[in-house]
């Protein structure tokens, strides 16, 4: 196997985004390589639309899609894996990413969402030393690496401040990636990424767990839903826009660090009002509030300013707030149809 311009790898494909990356870059035409971690059932749930057939082993499917068991704790598979690919673009979206678990597995966390990144890395830098090819690499960080931000908003150069054993975690893998970057000559860029969102989202994370909620209770399977902090603001965003972003980085002839935002906030208690009145309830009605569902140390405000990406590489988010929301509820209270039936 030869480093191919049009050949891909894509950490946590089975996750949000890279269902939606994927599919992206099948569009163009990619072979796309997909790492997922051993389990007693594939989760591949988030890639049934792009299957012809599912496999009960990783292996092709289709024919430019190809899935290979691995995790980011284990260094020796990462590099046989790289070596065995030899992609030029290497997408790491990989992580513990749920906040909330964040601190309940701090540790793991660490290890999975921050020096795993480096295991990665390590893998894409030898690559490059045999092949003498330079390997293209996005690493996914976070805005909640701002956490108890300095500025608002929250640029490139806004100090990092992170309030959460993942924002920590990620500002680790944020920094390792611009390390190898200006040590070893990669083409490595960070995609800050402000909270993105779609029906795909996980049930745990509160967008989604809202919409759910409000499918089930259109459809009398749930009477509460039970949330904690509705006055903490966040720039929401539509994932499928948001990965659009990581390929136009890697598309550039210098890497660099790019925020990715729309540029607006909503407050947890704007996203419940607007989801429920799109299923025709008050969500007073319906709403309790749950201690238990407060972090240990809040993230007050997030926004993002994305102008340095509509400036070096014109993109813009297309999807919004209002539209996202409707696309989630509709999705759900489709789902929540299907199992009232």
């Amino acid at each position: 196997m030869f480093i191919h311009s049009k050949r891909a790898l894509i950490t946590g494909i089975t996750g949000q985004d890279g269902s939606y990356l994927a599919e992206l870059l099948l569009a163009k035409g990619y072979e796309v390589h997909g790492l997922i971690r051993r389990s007693s059932s594939l989760n591949v749930g988030r890639l049934a639309h792009l299957q012809h057939h599912l496999q009960h082993q990783p292996g092709e499917i289709g024919n430019r899609l190809f899935l290979h068991f691995a995790d980011l704790t284990d260094a020796s598979r990462l590099s046989q894996l790289v070596h065995m690919i030899q992609p030029f673009e290497v997408y790491n979206l990989a992580a513990q990413s749920h906040v909330q678990v964040s601190f309940e597995q701090p540790v793991y966390t660490a290890d999975v969402t921050g020096v795993g990144t480096t295991r990665l890395l390590e893998a894409v830098r030898e690559l490059q030393q045999q092949s003498g090819q330079q390997i293209r690499f996005f690493q996914a960080s976070s805005s909640e690496m701002f956490g108890k931000v300095a500025q608002t908003p929250q640029t490139e150069t806004t100090p990092f401040y992170p309030r959460s054993p993942y924002g920590v975690a990620k500002l680790y893998a944020h920094w390792i990636t611009v390390n190898y970057r200006e040590s070893y000559n990669l083409h490595a860029s960070c995609g800050i990424f402000f909270n993105h969102e779609s029906p795909r989202r996980g049930e745990t994370f509160v967008t989604r767990k809202i919409t759910r909620a409000v499918g089930r209770i259109k459809c009398g399977l749930q009477k509460k839903l039970y949330l904690g902090n509705l006055d903490a603001k966040r720039d929401w965003g539509f994932a499928g826009d948001y990965v659009e972003a990581m390929w136009m980085m890697l598309q550039q002839t210098k890497p660099d660090d790019f925020v990715i935002a729309t540029g607006k906030t909503h407050s947890v208690k704007d996203f419940c009002e607007r989801a429920f009145a799109r299923a025709g309830l008050d969500y007073r009605e319906f709403l309790e509030i749950d201690s238990r569902d407060y972090r240990p140390a809040e993230v007050d405000v997030l926004q993002g300013d994305a102008s340095k990406a509509k400036k070096i590489f014109t993109w813009t988010p297309r999807v919004s707030f209002e539209m996202l929301v409707d696309m989630m509820v509709d999705a759900d209270l489709q789902l929540a149809i299907l199992e009232a039936a």
